[in-house]
């Protein structure tokens, strides 16, 4: 097996872009951004990010049957629960 001096690995690939989204987050608070559509954005961001911790730092993405998608359901049941909170107050 031959190495490749600028290969990055799927792990470094997540931990960028946790922090790209992070700064997304950011951005939107420094701004004062506000409104449902952004409360949705940032719920949406916050859940992708739960996801990709779930499949690369936690090894959920190579485990395969229930293990694999208990991550994923429990936050879309809670990322469900709190955008219908969102709506009703609106």
């Amino acid at each position: 097996m031959t190495e490749n001096k600028y290969f990055i690995r799927p792990c470094t690939w997540a931990f960028l872009l946790l922090m790209g989204l992070t700064l997304v987050t950011w951005f939107i608070g420094m701004k004062q951004l506000s409104g449902l559509q952004i409360s949705l954005i940032v719920l949406g961001i916050a859940l992708l990010k739960g996801q990709l911790i779930g499949d690369y730092f936690m090894g959920l993405g190579q485990v395969s049957g229930f293990w694999r998608w208990a991550v994923a359901i429990w936050l879309l049941l809670i990322g469900s629960m709190i955008s219908y909170a969102f709506y009703i107050s609106a």
